[in-house]
């Protein structure tokens, strides 16, 4: 989001991306020996790079980017939240296209989370109101999915502006798909926020299950990403001035939640069994790998990480990740990408 602070599936799904590598970015900066990048027993990051950083793309500014997805042959689309879509290659990361979004009436969108569907349209969130809509790759809207009324900003809904769609993602096989709200709707308890989902049509998608998801105190959802096996990749983020940025990388399962379209509200009560989380890295704890950051953060290598795709599979069978800071077009924050590396555990713990 603007003043705060997407595994797509290729072909057949999410499976097709774990055969798709991502290099490290050009110009990355990375350490040498594993037991240094270690940012938890479960993630280590193996490089960062500010090479985008305050940069241009055929006169149009590569920053503000908000959602990562994997495209068609292995590269990687990149959204920002002032409307433009990026195609970045896969070994360098550079920027090769750029295309502009706009509504059902040519407007910008606050556009937040990503993915790519099997036939390579572009699903895009907006935080506006919020929505869920089509591009082709040109740039092209097609159309848009519906939307529950209590999820939309006030006063038509329950939800508060800004605070709405901040991640997508397909989950594998490409019949579900989800969208996360970054912050508690009005009546909510804080700190729980609702997890919709969408279930394919022969011809898109309808509203399928909601679900409930308890962030960290005074954290907010700035990415939810599936993983081959069906999970969640939650970054929970966070900014308090003067200090810097909180970043937490979470696994989450949706499998014993409860359907939460007919809870009016979620407060933690018995009987609604909200998503189980268990924490993989917070990103405080990672090698600094020698960044540098333009204001205070308890890490210099953080910033205000808002995207995160699956890129691929280490050898020994870790999930690749990429994820990206979005720098609000402002000169005391960065864009930067990092490559980091995951172990999921077999469970949740809760």
């Amino acid at each position: 989001m603007r003043m705060r602070s997407v595994l797509a599936t290729v072909t057949a799904g999410l499976a097709a991306a774990t055969c798709v590598t991502a290099a490290a970015p050009a110009n990355a900066h990375s350490g040498t020996a594993p037991g240094v990048h270690a940012c938890s027993p479960a993630v280590s990051i193996t490089s960062y790079s500010d090479a985008l950083d305050k940069t241009t793309y055929d006169g149009t500014f590569v920053g503000n980017l908000s959602a990562l997805a994997v495209d068609r042959g292995g590269r990687i689309a990149a959204l920002s939240d002032r409307s433009s879509l990026f195609t970045l290659d896969r070994e360098t990361l550079k920027p090769t296209s750029v295309v502009n979004l706009v509504d059902e009436k040519g407007a910008a969108l606050d556009s937040e989370g990503l993915a790519v569907d099997r036939d390579g349209t572009r699903l895009v969130t907006s935080e506006t109101e919020p929505s869920v809509r089509r591009y082709e790759r040109d740039g092209t809207l097609v159309g848009s999915l519906p939307v529950p009324d209590a999820l939309k900003v006030a006063p038509a809904g329950r939800a508060t502006t800004n605070l709405t769609f901040e991640g997508l993602t397909l989950l594998p096989g490409g019949h579900t798909l989800l969208a996360a709200m970054e912050g508690a709707l009005s009546g909510d308890t804080a700190g729980i926020v609702r997890f919709q989902t969408w279930e394919r049509t022969r011809h898109d998608f309808r509203l399928s299950a909601q679900y409930g998801y308890r962030t960290d105190t005074g954290l907010g959802v700035s990415e939810a990403q599936a993983t081959p096996d069906g999970r969640l990749l939650v970054l929970e983020r966070g900014f308090t001035a003067g200090v810097g940025n909180t970043v937490r990388l979470y696994l989450a399962d949706l499998r014993h939640a409860t359907d939460t379209r007919g809870v009016d509200t979620l407060t933690g009560q018995d009987g609604v069994r909200l998503a189980r989380k268990t924490l993989l890295a917070d990103l405080v704890n990672c090698p600094s790998l020698g960044a540098q950051a333009k204001q205070p953060q308890p890490n210099p290598l953080l910033d205000n990480i808002e995207g995160l795709t699956v890129t691929g599979r280490t050898p020994d069978g870790r999930l690749q990740l990429l994820l990206v800071s979005d720098d609000n077009q402002n000169a005391v924050q960065t864009t930067r990408l990092y490559s980091l590396s995951a172990r999921l555990p077999h469970t949740v713990n809760g």
